[in-house]
């Protein structure tokens, strides 16, 4: 068998999308190459494709029969209700459609895939959870980044930015003393009260920093920098969403890997 029969013969044979039901999936960062064979048959299956701002019009293209339904959230931009988007999928599926709901990244890492899930299950509507490539870790690998490194890398922390400085926030004092690395999403606008918190906690302010800003995608661009001096190059850079901010030690492997600046 060629490559292509086998690649068909393995996306043929898996579950198919039912009127009815809804499929929550991850589109990985950015680019069509990227997507999971078990995504990329779903979207020649669905009706309507519900689908996030972060998903490229590329990896669309693959479902030409499908109805596009934009819900992006993006932060600072006019964005589109979770509630509304989650009674949306339940209304779709109760018409006959074969639905599904289009991330970027994994719908389950800062997704909102679990909030779907369980309105889903309250529902009584049928559902599955097709994985997608972390954009996170996808975009380290694909800078030269490595995610772990002995000696340098023990663990990692994926943590939200969008709530820094409100009671929802994360604990920036204890992750900064963890000394560990530190991969921040939907954090560029609060760059600056990261940053201070981190150092407030005991990171040192020559740490390396990375910002990718739109990964795998023509609009990908790669910026390091120190901790202390990040925010205002960033916003030199005129870096804006959706960005990454690697924050740790591992961001110096780039450089030791042979990429230049």
């Amino acid at each position: 068998m060629t490559t292509a029969e086998i690649l068909n013969s393995i996306m043929s044979t898996g579950p198919h999308l039912q009127p009815g039901h809804v499929w929550l999936a991850g589109a990985g960062p950015g680019d069509p190459r990227y997507l999971t064979l078990e995504v990329a048959a779903a979207l020649g299956q669905a009706d309507i494709i519900v689908r996030d701002a972060l998903v490229s019009d590329m990896v669309l293209k693959l479902a030409p029969q499908a109805e596009i339904v934009f819900a992006g959230k993006r932060g600072g931009k006019p964005s589109a209700v979770q509630d509304d988007i989650t009674a949306s999928l339940i209304v779709f599926a109760r018409q006959g459609k074969r639905v599904l709901r289009l991330k970027g990244g994994d719908p389950f890492v800062f997704g909102r895939g679990g909030e779907e899930a369980e309105a889903l299950v309250d529902a009584g509507i049928p559902f599955r959870v097709l994985p997608g490539m972390t954009s996170s870790l996808t975009a380290l690998a694909s800078a030269s980044i490595p995610v772990t490194m002995r000696g340098i890398s023990r663990a990692i922390t994926l943590a939200t930015g969008h709530a820094a400085g409100t009671e929802d926030d994360v604990d920036w004092l204890a992750l900064a003393k963890t000394n560990e690395p530190v991969v921040v999403y939907m954090g560029l606008k609060n760059i600056e009260k990261i940053v201070s918190m981190l150092m407030q906690g005991g990171r040192a302010p020559e740490t390396p920093v990375a910002v990718i800003m739109s990964a795998t995608t023509p609009q990908e661009r790669i910026f390091t920098s120190r901790l202390e001096t990040i925010a205002v190059d960033a916003e030199r850079e005129q870096f804006e969403a959706p960005a990454l901010i690697v924050i740790g030690d591992i961001v110096s492997m780039r450089s030791r890997l042979g990429v230049k600046e």
